[in-house]
């Protein structure tokens, strides 16, 4: 008799567990990466959290699958290169599958299919793809609408022009640098419901399905808890509603800009946000300049030693760094050493982002500070250093009590115009999904589409920070005077 309910129960226990379908649990958090300005998929709300399909999406899939997750949003390219250096573990970003991406990615089932359309201003004459020839079209780099352009781009004789976020790209438009964009339906239709003025001319095209990935080989266990998750979400009805709430033609989500359309209500809206990049993009520049003077100075020293090798090592760095676009410094150190050690290793080495910002800021400031301390200690008279050595005092000590100090006093100006430099060089860093002050900035802009107002504001508060440092170096310099 045990023997039968036993196996009544080992056959029904299966069954009863079909009414939620849940994936064998490895991970119990996940690091997600996505887009910072990509409406309705993901986009700022009036309150500054990050919301839309792909938000609501993954949340409600967690929550069924019963993991945790924790969001990042540095922008589309900077959240592919995260999952690729390990730095997150998936990417949902209104991605398309194309065959290029399942070579590096491991896709999801598809969530959404995608169309991408033409959009154009409300006084353009162009009403189909064969006026487009000689025009200039532009669209976000690395989507599905670039490749049906650059496919077409001989039929039509277009031109084609890629950004890296969809803010630069509307801007343009506006601004009549570009005659049309391309981008997804719903991002087009989302626009227009947020005041721009952009008509879509033509029928939108099929480009393919949208879905969730992680890198490819890496995290199964994760794909099919999204795929699970998605499931459930689509049996109950949840799934749809999240679909209506962005795209229903009576949604009433949408970013709240009627009190942004000027340049109070931008800063009562959003001076919480722009103070925390302010000190994002402050913290990054003190930390990494006090790093860089620590090295400048030794690599500087190097360049007027009296040993070969020294000058030598001094050299190769100072022109190795300055020989380096920074932007190219910061990608390297974020995406191209974790990649780098996990091809010796294979083991994932994520730096995270504003580490890999500061060292790039201090390896670009120390080459510069060495060639500000070379030229400090030069500028003192050589007979010092000739009368000091001849009454037998070490070049140590020469260096230290005699020249040092005099060619301190000759570089302290220097060393805050350099900081000048290295403040503004933080919106360089933003590239890799920095959020600070100039990356704030264009994710408010994605929002509400207020760009010259919101530059404007950017503006006004690098302008007063670098005006106190200019002022201060001038008076250091009277003071040395």
């Amino acid at each position: 008799m045990k023997k039968k309910i036993l196996a009544c129960l080992l056959i029904l226990f299966p069954i009863l567990s079909l009414g939620v379908a849940k994936a064998d649990t490895e991970k119990t958090k996940y690091v997600i990466a996505s887009d910072s300005s990509f409406a309705p998929f993901v986009f700022q709300d009036s309150s500054n959290q990050y919301t839309g399909i792909d938000m609501d999406l993954i949340k409600a899939i967690a929550e069924d699958q019963g993991f945790e997750i924790e969001i990042t949003n540095p922008g589309f390219d900077a959240a592919i290169n995260a999952v690729q250096s390990g730095q997150a573990d998936g990417i949902i970003a209104g991605m398309s599958v194309t065959d290029a991406r399942k070579e590096t990615f491991d896709f999801s089932d598809s969530y959404y299919t995608a169309n991408t359309i033409l959009g154009v201003k409300e006084s353009s004459s162009i009403s189909s793809y064969e006026d487009l020839n000689g025009k200039t079209v532009g669209v976000k780099n690395g989507t599905a609408s670039q490749t049906f352009l650059t496919e077409n781009q001989s039929k039509y004789g277009y031109k084609i022009k890629t950004f890296s976020d969809a803010a630069s790209m509307y801007d343009s438009l506006n601004t009549g640098s570009i005659d049309a964009v391309m981008d997804d339906e719903p991002v087009i239709k989302y626009s227009i419901s947020q005041g721009q003025k952009l008509k879509a001319p033509i029928a939108g095209t099929p480009i393919g399905e949208t879905a969730f990935a992680v890198k490819k080989g890496s995290n199964p266990e994760l794909l099919e808890k999204f795929n699970k998750g998605l499931a459930n979400l689509k049996a109950n009805g949840e799934f749809q509603k999240i679909l209506d709430k962005y795209l229903a033609s009576n949604s009433t989500t949408t970013s709240s800009i009627a009190d942004e359309t000027t340049i109070w209500g931008l800063l009562k809206n959003n001076y919480k946000q722009l103070l925390s990049g302010l000190g994002i993009t402050l913290s990054l520049a003190l930390i990494s300049f006090v790093i860089a003077i620590f090295i400048g100075i030794i690599f500087g020293i190097f360049s007027v030693s009296p040993y070969k090798s020294l000058r030598l090592i001094s050299e190769i760095f100072v022109d190795v760094i300055r020989g380096i676009p920074l932007m190219i410094l910061a990608a390297f150190i974020f995406w191209g050493i974790p990649n780098f050690i996990e091809s010796l290793t294979g083991q994932q080495s994520p730096i995270n982002d504003f580490v890999a910002g500061t060292i790039a800021l201090s390896l670009n400031s120390a080459a510069y500070i060495a060639e500000i301390v070379r030229g400090g200690i030069k500028a003192v008279p050589v007979g010092q250093m000739e009368a000091s050595r001849s009454l037998g005092i070490s070049y140590g000590k020469t260096m230290r009590k005699i020249v040092l100090p005099q060619a301190t006093k000759l570089m302290l100006p220097n060393f805050v115009n350099q900081f000048v430099i290295a403040l503004k060089d933080t919106t360089i860093v933003s590239a890799i999904g920095l959020v600070e002050l100039f990356q704030t900035g264009k994710i408010i802009i994605a929002r509400n589409y207020q760009s010259f107002k919101m530059y404007a504001i950017l503006a006004i508060f690098y302008l007063v920070i670098i005006t106190l440092l200019t002022r201060l170096a001038k008076r250091l310099e009277k003071r040395i005077q």
